[in-house]
């Protein structure tokens, strides 16, 4: 019996599920076509696809539920800047002869060479050791004992490392009942959070200690409380993204403090403006600060999947979860997207570091890209490069910011809230907006760039909060 004829379409309309070369062809023969970006479910390992299945199959509910409170408390917490104090006086358990550094936990002999400067810059600030050769014998002989400042509340940017006598901004959470510090940004130049140890970095230090941070102090006093992601959201519509850049929200923030620093007769007035004036990164460690205190109200809720803490030390990558204080690491990435000062390149580029990216979970930073004509540079030279970064953090995060809004993208709200399973079933990685150090010989910042976390540390995460068995 002879087979029946199959007649075909005369018309054609394609939905295509894998490989984009099908598409392009129906495409070119002019025909509606609709590409589907498919792509296997981690990568294909089975361990991560036996957790996923148990965190999107029978905890999926519960999880939803407490992601969502997560979202919540990192989208609707008001952080406000309240005080200007001491670090010893006010940072919880800041204990004598202690230096708080950048990222997760890390021993000395284990520490890159740019924090390394950094802490011995610190030490001497302090008053500890007469010169850097002396601070490092005493790092050395575990004189002075090294935490991670996140594990005080506090969060520090690239390479810094600070000591009690710092001064630290307090920014209070009121409906969380949360406080968090970041101590003031030290400004461009010689400076020790560039990985720097020479005089003039240790006399900033000393600077921001003994006229900086009292000023601010009496200023903060004054004009406080200070709204401060109120400033960032307003510096976002201004082509910032509150991490690589702050020019708008730092100079925002500057027209709030102006009378009072008109007002102030005490010594170093002249130094404090133009030490500011030429720091348009100083907003940078405020807005760090407020996103602490979020992270630190959104680490309170049980089972939720949302990182709450992301942070890198130039030698680990580090990632924690809510209502756990354990750290999933990884070997902190190089800074790939880059652009570079003249002569320098990635053969001297340091690895990601700092607790910046504390940022990109609240909603700045690499999520802000599309609003930023300055980070879209790092990202291929477009806007449409730079919104492109966007939707790809959207697509890990489970929420939208309802306070920055991007003008390029019709007003709509950054991603908020990196969700550990969707990075690892989607393998679209966290970008972070970030500067770079030389990596050995302390020259300080070489060039500035888009670092992607690494994938490793979030597999360990989701394997864990799926337990045992998966």
């Amino acid at each position: 019996m002879d087979a029946p004829l199959v007649t075909l379409p005369r018309e054609v309309e394609v939905i295509n599920i894998g490989l984009p070369l099908f598409a392009r062809s129906v495409a070119d023969q002019g025909r509606p076509v609709q590409q589907v970006e498919w792509r296997i479910p981690a990568g294909g390992d089975r361990r991560a696809v036996a957790a996923l299945q148990v965190l999107y199959g029978p905890r999926a509910a519960a999880i939803d539920e407490a992601n969502a409170e997560v979202v919540r408390r990192l989208d609707r917490g008001v952080p406000v800047l309240v005080d200007v104090a001491t670090a010893g006086d006010v940072v919880p358990d800041f204990g004598d002869r202690t230096i708080l550094h950048c990222g997760p936990p890390i021993e000395w002999t284990r520490v890159c060479d740019p924090l390394r400067r950094s802490i011995r810059a610190a030490v001497v600030a302090e008053g500890w050791a007469g010169d850097v050769a002396a601070a490092h014998r005493l790092l050395e002989d575990g004189v002075i004992r090294l935490e991670p400042a996140n594990h005080h509340g506090v969060v520090v940017p690239m390479a810094t490392a600070i000591g009690p006598s710092a001064p630290v901004f307090v920014v209070v959470n009121q409906e969380g009942g949360t406080r968090a510090f970041a101590p003031i940004n030290q400004g461009p130049g010689d400076v020790a959070w560039f990985g720097r140890e020479t005089d003039a970095a240790v006399e900033r230090l000393r600077f921001l200690r003994d006229v900086a941070g009292p000023m601010l102090r009496w200023i903060v006093r004054r004009a406080g409380p200070i709204d401060v992601l109120s400033l960032a959201s307003q510096g976002i519509q201004m082509g910032d993204d509150i991490h690589m850049r702050t020019q708008a929200a730092t100079n925002l923030l500057l027209r709030n403090l102006l009378p009072w620093i008109a007002e102030y007769d005490g010594p170093g007035r002249v130094e404090f403006a133009r030490y500011v004036s030429g720091n348009h990164l100083f907003f940078l460690n405020l807005a760090m600060a407020a996103a602490k205190s979020l992270t630190l109200w959104a680490e309170q809720v049980e089972g939720a999947s949302i990182v709450t803490s992301m942070a890198r030390n130039g030698t680990d990558f580090g990632i924690r979860l809510p209502g756990s204080d354990r750290w999933y690491l990884a070997e902190a990435p190089p800074v790939e997207d880059a652009l570079y000062y003249s002569g320098y390149g990635p053969q001297e580029s340091a690895r990601d570091i700092g607790d910046s990216a504390v940022l990109e979970l609240v909603g700045l930073g690499g999520p802000a890209a599309a609003g930023s004509p300055a980070v879209a540079a790092f990202l291929g030279g477009t806007m449409r490069d730079a919104i492109r970064a966007t939707e790809e953090m959207a697509q890990i995060c489970v929420g939208e910011s309802s306070r920055f809004k991007l003008p390029t993208l019709d007003n709509r709200g950054t991603p908020v809230g990196v969700d550990v399973r969707r990075v690892v079933e989607l393998a679209i990685r966290p970008k972070i907006n970030t500067g770079i150090l030389h990596v050995s010989q302390g020259i300080g910042q070489v060039g500035a760039g888009v670092a992607t976390a690494p994938i490793g540390c979030f597999v360990d995460a989701l394997l864990a909060l799926a337990g045992p068995g998966s």
